[in-house]
């Protein structure tokens, strides 16, 4: 596509600003740049590893190619000086007609439009509340949420102060709504399409009351016309930097005008509460730029180019003994990307899940596939299989990840695996100490062993969850879950144990990593008191 022809066709553009650049495909072939082939990556001028990210457009990983003509934009946008509220004025209106809805909202991310939607809802666009937040004496201070759709971005909502009012049914729905229903926040998926609490039921309660939807549709493309709008939501945020394929810190909040203005005001460069969700310049045309190219792409050839590697890689390890693939073709609209599943028998290839990504994430490249790279998911995949995701890779990157996956298979790697007897019995309540970064805190851990297996419950700060693991001579390995009202945390302690203290390093999982310590618990008989030596 030559230039001029892609400025004609976004010569709707509302500012000066233009998209240009090298064409849709061409961001395919962007791995066989000859002049990138013998660069040094910017990444590993500091001493950070690049990787090949076939897990999907996930945040953590880098999430997905930004578009070329979306790099253009934002260098175009850098050049000149704006005054950005009539620029969000015009990208809102342009957002409005490219979308099918009344007015847009570029934010710092999907959860990021949550937020800001959530505060636009409670405060209703009225400074002094906003000033207020999370102090919400006499506003609007609740959430009503489908239990289907509670999840770790239910913090994004309840950032503003609110309280989460969780429904099962519309008959609960019925009963929570009330005078202090700010929203209702859901979940896009297969049960916010159909069902007792889909969008269209939800709506069928919460219109009538003016109670607004806040749809979460962060993983999503866009569809004309919307099709969480025509169900009823007020509201619709996506993420920028998923299949849109803009800038990784930029989203999109689709709606009402009224409501998505008096979101607006919640977030930067308006100060106040959400002054740190401000996006730049650059961004927010980057962002209109992702949306334009969203109904100019060739999304049936991007498809095809992605079943294609899906088969390179299928074909590479057609014939090894015990390996079978299956090419899946998601149709829902959340996470729509075809991928790779691998599996195999472990009688003839002894690796677990877990191990393969491991064995990929350590190489180099470092590839990344499943759950790699969110620091030891929970539970770990212990089941002989991978999925390789297509949606993210650059053209290359597929044969690389078919050579290396090749290679493992057919002389794969005996991993040591500790099956020494337990030298301990931990069986009992022990005082558990955990130094974070900037402080320690006292837990308790309640364990009841069995063979090598340990069971039990793991008390923190937010509640009690349960654990399991594993002693083998004096080593302990134990993990815990949290998954309760939308938390997310996952704990993998390693360490060594002399029956009466343990102690070593545990993961945090994505909030990095910490130290502890434990000793069996002291107790008294009642009426007893303990010396003060």
């Amino acid at each position: 596509m030559k230039r001029r022809e892609l400025i004609k066709g976004l010569g709707v553009l509302p500012l000066a600003g233009v998209v240009s650049g090298a064409s849709v495909s061409s961001a395919f072939a962007a791995g066989d740049d000859p002049k990138q082939k013998n660069k040094k990556s910017i990444y590993e001028a500091i001493g950070v590893k690049p990787l090949i990210n076939a897990r999907g457009t996930v945040t953590v990983v880098g999430a997905s190619q930004i578009l070329p003509e979306v790099q253009q934009a934002m260098d175009d946008a850098v050049r000149e000086y704006v005054q950005i509220d009539e620029l969000m004025d015009a990208v809102g209106e342009r957002l409005g007609q490219l979308t099918g809805t009344e007015f847009g909202f570029v934010s710092s991310g999907a959860s990021a439009a949550i937020t800001a939607g959530t505060a636009g809802c409670v405060t209703g666009g009225d400074p002094d509340k906003l000033w207020m937040i999370p102090n919400l004496t006499g506003m609007k201070d609740e959430v009503i949420i489908p239990a289907y759709s509670r999840s770790a971005y239910d913090a994004a909502a309840k950032a503003v102060g609110v309280r989460m009012v969780e429904v099962s049914s519309l008959e609960d729905l019925k009963l929570a709504i009330g005078p202090r229903t700010a929203m209702i926040l859901v979940l896009a998926g297969a049960r916010s399409e159909n069902g007792p609490l889909s969008i269209k039921e939800i709506s069928s309660v919460a219109k009538p009351l003016g109670v607004p939807i806040l749809v979460d549709a962060a993983a999503e493309g866009l569809e004309l016309p919307n099709p969480h709008v025509v169900q009823g939501a007020d509201l619709v945020a996506y993420s920028g930097g998923k299949y849109l394929r803009g800038p990784q810190c930029a989203g999109l909040l689709l709606g009402r005008k009224d409501l998505v203005i008096a979101s607006r005001i919640n977030a930067g460069p308006h100060h106040g509460f959400g002054r740190g969700f401000k996006v730049g310049r650059e961004e927010i045309m980057g962002m209109l730029a992702a949306v334009e190219m969203w109904f100019k792409r060739d999304h049936a050839g991007e498809w095809k180019t992605w079943i294609s590697w899906a088969q390179h890689i299928e074909k590479r390890l057609g014939g090894i003994q015990g390996l079978s693939t299956e090419i899946n073709e998601p149709k829902a609209r959340s996470n729509r990307a075809p991928s790779l599943q691998v599996k195999w028998d472990q009688s003839l290839i002894p690796l677990t899940g877990e191990e393969m990504e491991k064995l990929l994430w350590d190489g180099t490249p470092r590839i990344a596939v499943s759950g790699a790279g969110s620091f030891l998911p929970f539970p770990p995949n212990l089941q002989p299989n991978i999925s390789v995701a297509m949606a993210s890779l650059r053209a290359g990157d597929e044969k690389i990840i078919a050579d290396r996956l090749q290679e493992i298979f057919i002389n794969p790697p005996k991993m040591e695996k500790d099956l020494a007897a337990a030298e301990f019995n931990l069986s009992g309540q022990w005082d558990l100490k955990m130094k974070f970064s900037a402080s320690t805190v006292d837990q308790t851990l309640m364990i009841e062993q069995k063979g090598n297996a340990l069971i039990g419950t793991h008390f923190a700060s937010i509640g009690s969850r349960d654990l399991d693991g594993t002693i083998h001579g004096k080593e302990v390995l134990i993990r815990s879950s949290y998954t309760k009202d939308g938390v997310r945390i996952n704990f993998t302690f390693n360490g060594t144990t002399d029956g009466n203290s343990m102690q070593g390093k545990v993961s945090l999982s994505e909030y990095g990593d910490a130290e502890w310590s434990a000793t069996r618990h002291d107790y008294r008989p009642a009426g007893s008191s303990r010396s003060k030596g």
